[in-house]
């Protein structure tokens, strides 16, 4: 069992920056491996979608409103993948969840931190 943990959600000004971390733990005595790890955002009435991913080896995809001004990192040692959020607007206040693939192609969810950007 895998458990991601986020942090680093808040109110930011719209120009403003934030930067979302999602550390990875193991809950129980297994094998214990995570794979490609990703950001998620639901804001209010909408579906969940993709912000930005990232594998194992480190190559990058990005949900097109965000190239250029999100930038997702991995520390592989800490087995944490980072957000970089740049110039936000307030279209982008929403709820961001971290996503990670665990050993025997499982998939897990974080609890989600509050993103919300003032105009």
């Amino acid at each position: 069992q895998v458990q991601l943990v986020e942090s680093g959600g808040g109110l930011v000004q719209a120009g403003g920056s934030l930067r979302l971390s999602c550390a990875a733990s193991r809950t129980s005595r297994t094998i214990f491996s995570i794979g490609s790890m990703g950001w998620y955002r639901q804001a209010p009435g909408k579906q969940r979608e993709l912000v930005a991913s990232i594998t194992l080896s480190g190559s990058t995809n990005y949900a097109d409103s965000v190239k250029g001004r999100f930038t997702i990192s991995r520390d592989n040692a800490k087995n944490t993948v980072y957000l970089q959020m740049n110039n936000l607007k307030p279209e982008v206040t929403a709820v961001y969840y971290c996503n990670a693939d665990g050993p025997f192609s499982t998939n897990y969810w974080g609890q989600g931190t509050q993103v919300t950007v003032s105009s």
